[in-house]
């Protein structure tokens, strides 16, 4: 921890530098991923502060929209596209995701219920090889699902057909940090 608090100190004495970032923020992108700490927005597109409005779930998962029980996941991208004006939303999914390989596997969770129930608002079930350790084809499906499900938010909707809003499904090598997006024409995903 003290290399964290070191760094935090350092960090601080530079108010000139951070100023501006008082005024608000205009980011481009809703950059919606996991929260494995292997897989870091900013580092991974050289985003600056204030580029990026960050959506970080276990298993990058977007829960069903539900007016009577609203989010904070519902909460982060209502805000992102109605107040901040994203043009573009990114789905970006990790090979060796430890809640999609559970997924696949149908590891038993009743140790960890708070995740066990978090998990199966990732419906359906990825589809993937359970042996593969980076489940790359499960979490792959598995963005391709979740944007689906975002493009049943009401904030959405309708946007991508007004080109408004444009979404992007995105799957990050975590062991090589190659980053493939999907190609709709050809139902792959590709190198960027």
């Amino acid at each position: 921890m003290q290399p964290f608090i070191d760094h935090a100190r350092a960090f601080g004495q530079r108010p000139d530098e951070f100023a501006r970032y008082a005024a608000g923020q205009s980011p481009q992108v809703l950059f919606i991923t996991c929260a494995d700490s292997r897989v870091v927005p900013a580092l991974i597109t050289g985003a600056r502060p204030g580029e990026l409005f960050e959506l970080r779930t276990a298993g990058t998962i977007v829960p069903p929209y539900d007016t009577g029980h609203p989010t904070g996941e519902a909460a982060t991208i209502e805000y992102a596209v109605d107040v901040l004006e994203v043009r573009d939303v990114v789905v970006c999914g990790h090979s060796h995701c430890g809640a999609v390989g559970a997924l696949v596997r149908g590891d038993d969770l009743d140790a960890v219920p708070a995740v066990r129930e978090w998990l199966t608002r990732a419906t359906p079930r990825p589809k993937g090889a359970p042996e593969d350790p980076a489940v790359a084809e499960a979490v792959q499906n598995h963005v391709l699902t979740q944007i689906l499900r975002l493009r049943s938010y009401p904030c959405v909707a309708e946007r991508p057909a007004r080109g408004e809003l444009t979404l992007h499904a995105w799957f990050y090598e975590v062991h090589t940090g190659t980053v493939l997006a999907h190609q709709p024409r050809t139902d792959t995903f590709r190198a960027l």
